[in-house]
C-alpha cells in the first residue's frame, strides 16, 4: 500500500470514527461506517438499532444502502468500507454479496466479527466474491469508545 492510500485509509476511519462517536450521543452501539469510492466517500452511515428497532440497522447496512443509491448499482466494485469495528457475520455477508473490494476496520470483534475474528466470511473461497481486509486502522480509539459505551451500560 503507498503512503497515499494509507493518508487516504486513516482520514475515512477518522470519519467513521466521528459516526462512531454520534451513534455514542445517542446510545446506540458506537459504530460508524463509510464508503469510499474513487478517492471519495459516498455513504456515511452509524448503528440505528435502537433507534429504529431494527436489528438489522448496522451501520455497514445503511452504509451500502446509501452507496448502491449514489451509485445507481447494487455492485459496489472498487468501493473501500472503513467501519470502527470488524464486521458481524450479517454485515460481512453483506458486503460480500455486494462485491466490495476492500473491509478496512478499527477495532477487533473476538465475539462475532466475521472477517477473521470469529469466521471468514470475507475471505472464504467458498464465496462467489472474496474482500480483502486490513484491520486496526485506528484500533485503540475504536477500541475505546466500544470499552466505554459498555462499561457505561454496566
Amino acid at each position: 500500500m503507498d503512503d497515499n492510500q494509507a493518508v487516504f485509509d486513516e482520514h475515512c476511519m477518522r470519519e467513521a470514527f466521528r459516526l462512531a462517536q454520534r451513534a455514542f450521543q445517542e446510545d446506540e452501539v458506537p459504530v460508524g461506517a463509510v464508503i469510499a469510492f474513487e478517492n471519495r466517500i459516498i455513504a456515511r452511515a452509524y448503528n440505528q438499532v435502537e433507534t429504529l428497532k431494527d436489528p438489522t440497522a448496522h451501520a455497514e447496512m445503511i452504509a451500502i444502502t446509501q452507496a448502491t443509491s449514489t451509485l445507481c448499482n447494487k455492485w459496489l466494485y472498487d468501493c473501500t468500507m472503513y467501519v470502527t469495528l470488524e464486521p458481524c457475520s450479517m454485515c460481512a455477508g453483506a458486503l460480500v454479496l455486494a462485491r466490495v473490494s476492500r473491509i478496512c476496520y478499527g477495532a477487533d470483534d473476538p465475539k462475532t466479527g466475521a472477517c477473521g475474528s470469529v469466521f471468514n466470511i470475507a475471505g472464504s473461497s467458498g464465496l462467489n466474491h472474496t474482500v480483502k481486509v486490513s484491520g486496526g486502522i485506528l484500533r485503540e480509539e475504536c477500541s475505546h469508545i466500544l470499552s466505554t459505551f459498555f462499561q457505561n451500560k454496566r
